[in-house]
């Protein structure tokens, strides 16, 4: 069990607090911001375990594994947080989830047939954007500038998530071929 994995255990017990604290109030108007502490500490953890990983050679199995569903939880908990928190269309989240559940199909077949599906730019530009979206969304500052920019973030992210699923597919359209 290597730092990188650490920080992306880490990230998913992170998750559950997050849901918590963001949902319940339990700390009144602080709730707000103990939460968006926790999503930026878990968010972070995305950054670091990936770079410490490359850098030290410390990639494995289970990171591979992992780190992408420790994103996913992370992300789409937020996106069905800011739902019932009424922050956020819920068609929006059902684009974002429904691109996760594909790509996942799609690295599952891949695996399958021996082919590993690598994380692209626009991907990664994806998940910037949401997490970028979550942590405006949360924040939630009453200032006209600062609702407009959130906005343009958060279209940019469901944008953003539709090029990678498409660009996702383009690319490695041959997995869903049969031999």
């Amino acid at each position: 069990m290597n730092l990188p994995n650490k920080l992306t255990l880490l990230r998913v017990i992170l998750v559950p607090f997050f849901v918590a604290v963001l949902l319940t109030n339990c700390f009144g108007d602080a709730s707000k911001w103990v939460a968006l502490s926790i999503f930026i500490i878990a968010s972070l953890t995305d950054m670091l375990d990936g770079k410490i990983a490359r850098k030290y050679n410390l990639v494995t199995n289970f990171g591979k594994f992992m780190d992408p569903l420790a994103d996913k939880l992370l992300v789409c908990s937020a996106f069905v947080c800011l739902v019932e928190l009424d922050k956020l269309q819920a068609w929006i989240v059902i684009i974002i989830i429904a691109r996760e559940f594909i790509i996942s199909g799609f690295r599952l077949v891949a695996s399958d047939n021996g082919v590993v599906i690598a994380a692209s730019y626009w991907g990664k530009f994806k998940t910037v954007f949401q997490m970028a979206a979550v942590i405006l969304l949360i924040a939630d500052i009453p200032v006209p500038a600062f609702g407009l920019i959130t906005v343009i973030v958060t279209y940019m992210a469901l944008i953003l998530t539709i090029v990678s699923l498409v660009d996702y597919i383009i690319k490695n359209k041959g997995v869903l071929k049969d031999n």
